[in-house]
């Protein structure tokens, strides 16, 4: 579940015309999907439209929506009755009864195979600097986890999941796909949930780590940065620019360490793979896609953004400041999500906006 957007020039995410809100794995989940577009705020406008039309619909049977990547009280998920999904659960055991998570996935368009796979093989030291920027995620079951973003820990139990090896070409890619397929632990493509893949229906590059985000405006600048790394990989692919031969296992760590802390504290840098203060490698990243942000006439806005959240803080932030100023009413804080998620005025002693 959660936000989906399409990066610019990326072709249409939702499953079909005229579907932007979908169903997912659990039925306390909506998934949202936004039309391409090529300007910023269009698509923060597509966001805000798309979170109000599902709450209305939610109210409908007496519900409301709420952008979190996990949930802060306690709730039993309830399987959607759908054929695929009953086998997942068949196959997958208790990792599926608990998955109840929502992501932000990012569709990028390229122009074949082989540029996404040298994308894929470029962005990958840089993924976990996303996923630090979108926590959203800090409580589950009831109590607070200790980590920025929880919802990276519950999701990496399924086997397909985190970052890649570089693959080199898309022969390679598509022959591990296949491989993994046949092992027989996944049912199809589907289940292949690397960081970052190339989408099974659209000639995109999935960026996939962000949890989804608490502010319309910190999922696009998700989307900002991922077309911004998209684009920085491939002018580096097409100039034959080889892929740094970053250990897969120091991915692994960096994406812990972006969900355990998300901004609040250090990271692992991308460039000389050492503990750097999170805004200092947040700013790098910027730097790293500054030329890509020119050309699409998106650094302004990006520049911006980037000061908001390290100014106020992520999602995660946000729910821990509730929770404190509550006593430790999770309820507090998922009716102060609620108010963020559709636009409507912050709760009586919330944190203002």
């Amino acid at each position: 579940g959660g936000d989906r957007p399409a990066s610019p020039d990326a072709p249409d995410a939702a499953a079909s015309p005229g579907t932007p809100l979908e169903t997912e794995l659990q039925q306390q989940q909506v998934e949202t999907a936004t039309p391409p577009r090529t300007l910023l705020s269009e698509l923060v406008e597509d966001l805000r439209a798309l979170r109000r039309r599902a709450d209305a619909s939610a109210q409908e049977v007496g519900a409301r929506i709420v952008a979190l990547g996990t949930s802060p009280r306690p709730g039993v998920p309830v399987l959607t009755p759908v054929t695929r999904y009953r086998a997942m659960a068949q196959l997958m055991g208790v990792t599926a009864d608990e998955q109840l998570t929502c992501g932000c996935h990012v569709h990028v368009a390229v122009e074949s195979d082989e540029e996404g796979v040298g994308v894929l093989d470029r962005i990958r030291p840089w993924l976990a600097v996303l996923t630090a920027l979108s926590t959203n995620s800090p409580f589950w079951n009831g109590a607070d986890t200790g980590y920025a973003g929880y919802r990276t820990q519950v999701f990496q139990r399924f086997p397909t999941t985190g970052p890649t090896d570089r693959f080199g070409s898309a022969e390679a890619y598509h022959g591990l796909v296949t491989d993994l397929i046949t092992t027989g632990a996944l049912l199809d493509e589907g289940m292949i949930y690397f960081d970052a893949r190339l989408s099974r229906s659209y000639p995109t590059v999935e960026v996939r780590v962000a949890d989804v985000c608490l502010e319309p405006e910190d999922a696009v600048l998700v989307a900002a940065l991922s077309r911004g790394l998209v684009g920085t990989a491939a002018a580096r692919w097409r100039a034959g620019e080889a892929a740094d031969d970053v250990p897969t296992a120091l991915l692994r760590m960096a994406s812990w360490r972006a969900s355990r802390s998300g901004l609040t504290s250090e990271l692992v840098h991308p460039v000389h793979r050492r503990a750097a203060p999170a805004a200092e490698v947040l700013h790098d990243l910027v730097e790293h896609v500054r030329p890509a942000l020119a050309e699409t006439g998106d650094e302004a806005w990006v520049e911006r953004q980037v000061e908001a959240v390290l100014s106020r803080g992520t999602g995660a932030d946000r729910q821990r400041r509730v929770a404190a100023a509550s006593g430790g009413d999770l309820a507090a804080v998922v009716r102060d999500a609620v108010g963020v998620t559709v636009g409507e005025p912050a709760q009586a002693g919330a944190p203002a906006r």
